[in-house]
């Protein structure tokens, strides 16, 4: 087991998907030699889903990082506009080791254009929304290519993170972080979690409920592109 010493961070923004954040940062805690940085843009108890969560550091003040994760959650639409949140992946982007993201995260990263040519998952819901932005889909729980890794919805934060620790540390370590999270999945309803396996009438039901969203999703996404055409990376 070396010692990485990684400066590994998280940016969190409000009404961030608090599993997308918790669940990898409960696997990469476990790295050896690694320090974990909260990142926002203050150091004011950022809300998501009734939980507070107080950053450690601020965009102005963090320090170089060898690896970023960027959670998903409804905000992610806010961050997807706000220019000092991909100002500050940009700069970040050019000393890193890893740039990551799970769930919608990975939006936030497409905004930066930080995943045009590369091949990027994020949740169902969103999935068709990254090739607008130059990224290549690919569906699968998590995605590798390069330096680029995404995880998918929520849950799959676990298996991202996990991912990445076998990567860093190899898998008999990252096999030992799995067997201490007692990981081994069993939902108490199969097939469910996937819009492939839930159903029709689930899948619809899923989808009428978050039209407003996906309607506000589409007005985001525009605005992001029309900026990001402006911008010199």
């Amino acid at each position: 087991m070396s010692d990485t010493g990684l400066q590994i961070g998280f940016l969190i923004f409000p009404r961030m998907t608090h599993l997308d954040f918790a669940g990898p940062w409960e696997v990469l805690s476990r790295l050896p030699g690694a320090t974990l940085h909260v990142v926002a843009k203050d150091l004011a108890p950022v809300e998501g889903s009734g939980l507070k969560v107080l950053p450690t550091v601020t965009l102005e003040n963090c320090p170089q990082l060898d690896l970023i994760c960027v959670p998903g959650g409804p905000g992610h639409l806010e961050a997807m506009e706000d220019e000092a949140v991909l100002h500050f992946l940009r700069e970040q982007e050019i000393g890193c080791r890893f740039l990551t993201s799970v769930c919608t995260g990975a939006l936030v990263l497409a905004a930066a254009g930080l995943l045009h040519g590369f091949k990027a998952t994020t949740h169902w819901a969103s999935h068709d929304r990254l090739a607008a932005f130059g990224a290549e889909p690919e569906k699968a729980r998590v995605v590798v290519d390069r330096n680029r890794i995404t995880g998918g919805g929520v849950t799959a934060g676990i298996d991202f993170a996990l991912t990445l620790v076998a990567a860093l540390e190899g898998e008999t370590f990252a096999r030992q972080v799995q067997l201490g999270l007692e990981y081994a999945p069993e939902p108490p309803f199969p097939g469910a979690g996937s819009p492939d396996e839930a159903g029709d009438a689930v899948l619809e039901a899923a989808r009428a409920a978050t039209a407003p969203y996906r309607a506000r999703m589409a007005e985001v996404d525009a605005r992001a592109l029309a900026r990001l055409s402006r911008v010199t990376l």
